[in-house]
């Protein structure tokens, strides 16, 4: 049997036509299968429909075209067969004013041949089973539009958190009632969400994704299977990544839900900068062999300044006491966040990229729970929701490691004080007035003591940029605040100095500054 050209309308349940109260219609033979669907109804009395017919229809007839003898013969397998052969979904026979029943050779020919066969009361007219169908048809294709349009709000939504890539997926997951997977341009499996189908579903996505892959001219940008009654899909992203959906069935605008979250997810894993992917390759190569970094520095981008930026992600300790708590239960949360600090969960890399590509640069290095960026001194970094910035000054290349510093104590001053972003001073400073080779040797020799302690000399510079704060330095260094005191003891006898006088203050952080 050849395809039906199923016309673009929304499919409706046989069942849910046949509840219509109002029509009375019954249906006395054939499947009674819930998912059968009929796509529009047509009316004809021609012997033979089949010409008439593009498929998925609800074919009404009052029997005209019966002739008397038609049931010592072949003619009802005949019609129905063509119905069946030109893909119709059900007959309904009307009783009166030609036929006052329905014959019975027409119910064992729609019997024989699996073909739904409706009767239709002498009341109820073909025009009216025709407007109830379009009815039903427009309150599901109504449907179908707040569900795709609650799917794209709540996508767009996902894309805008910390964890763009893995919340689309969890939305698209959600909305479609499935299981979704982002993979790599090289096939690896790099996200998921959703309800993990067994081994040899998951084996069959990942088939289906090479379908879609790039791999020259003619390749498909979406396939569909089905397997162990699941229905699979694929959508290739522009990025060389590939979206894979697994569902139970396949509900009218999933196919739109899906396309929504390709264009985001292409979005988030694209190149969102210039430079190309050659140009970074480029540097690296030559960076491996012994190549300087200000010759490097123009392979990744335009401008000869960057800026190097730390960024963390706020946990749910930032978030609460940000938002300021008010009943017991939230102080309670609060005491408890600085007595015992959470960690966020360390970026992924995606959740990285996608940070890079908000930031305008690609060049990104995700270390630990920080994400080290190189951003164009001529895209200023701003607040990004969910995460917390240090941002260097903008600098030459020669001098990223010593903007890294600054990054770094930027992230650290950010981190304690609560504030969504924080830039290194570019203010003039007192160690500009002193020649640099002195003030290193001043402070080597001040901070000689702390050498082998790098933890007490982090706490203590913490300490000194907030002020001698201790709980403000416990959240920098997401330790308890009594380990501050005790750190800070420490440095005190170790060098032997009174840290309560301002004088030592100062001439501490200045040494401090020179590392």
């Amino acid at each position: 049997m050849p395809d039906p050209a199923v016309p673009p309308t929304p499919p409706v349940p046989l069942a849910a036509l046949l509840a219509r109260e109002d029509l009375a219609l019954r249906q006395i033979a054939g499947p009674s299968d819930p998912s059968l669907v009929v796509h529009w109804a047509h009316t004809s009395e021609m012997a033979d429909p089949y010409p008439y017919l593009l498929g998925g229809e609800l074919l009404l007839t009052a029997g005209v075209h019966i002739p008397d003898a038609a049931g010592s013969g072949t003619y009802f397998d005949d019609y129905v067969s063509r119905i069946v052969a030109a893909g119709g979904a059900a007959l309904g026979f009307g009783v009166a004013p030609v036929h006052d029943t329905v014959p019975r050779a027409l119910v064992a020919a729609c019997e024989a041949y699996d073909l739904p066969l409706v009767e239709v009361p002498p009341q109820t007219t073909f025009s009216a089973v025709a407007r109830a169908l379009w009815q039903l048809m427009a309150q599901a294709r109504l449907a179908e539009l707040r569900r795709v349009t609650e799917a794209q709000q709540s996508l767009a939504a996902a894309a805008a958190r910390p964890d763009p890539v893995p919340s689309v997926l969890r939305q698209l997951a959600q909305r479609v009632g499935g299981w979704t997977a982002l993979y790599g341009p090289e096939g690896a499996e790099l996200a998921s969400a959703g309800r993990e189908p067994d081994a040899p579903v998951r084996g069959s996505l990942a088939e289906l994704t090479e379908v879609v892959r790039p791999s020259g001219p003619g390749t498909p940008t979406s396939a569909t299977h089905a397997t162990a009654g699941v229905h699979l899909a694929a959508y290739t992203l522009s990025t060389g990544f590939v979206l894979g959906v697994a569902t139970p069935a396949r509900e009218p605008g999933d196919h739109t839900i899906a396309s929504v979250a390709t264009v985001l997810l292409t979005l988030l894993t694209g190149e969102q900068h210039s430079g190309s992917g050659a140009a970074r390759n480029s540097a690296l190569v030559r960076l491996l062999l012994g190549g300087t970094a200000e010759e490097v520095a123009p392979l990744l981008g335009k401008g000869d300044n960057w800026f190097v930026v730390h960024a963390c992600r706020n946990d749910q300790r930032d978030l609460t006491n940000r938002l300021g708590a008010r009943d017991p239960a939230d102080m309670r949360l609060r005491r408890g966040a600085r007595q015992a600090p959470t960690h966020p969960h360390p970026p992924d890399l995606l959740t990285a990229t996608a940070l890079g590509a908000t930031l305008g640069s690609p060049l990104i290095d995700p270390v630990g729970d920080l994400v080290q960026l190189l951003v164009p001194a001529d895209r200023q970094p701003e607040p990004q929701p969910g995460w917390t910035l240090g941002v260097s000054a903008p600098v030459p290349a020669h001098q990223l490691s010593a903007a890294a510093a600054q990054a770094a104590r930027a992230l650290a001053r950010a981190r304690a004080t609560r504030t969504p972003l924080v830039r290194h001073g570019t203010r003039p400073a007192l160690d500009d007035l002193i020649p640099t080779a002195e003030a290193h040797a001043h402070a080597r020799a001040l901070l000689g003591p702390l050498a082998e302690h790098p933890a007490l000399v982090d706490t203590l510079r913490t300490w000194l940029s907030l002020h001698g704060s201790w709980d403000r330095t416990a959240v920098a260094l997401s330790v308890h605040r009594n380990t501050v005191r005790q750190r800070i003891a420490r440095c005190a006898a170790l060098l032997g100095a009174e840290l309560d006088d301002p004088d030592v203050r100062m001439e501490l952080w200045f040494a401090l500054r020179q590392e």
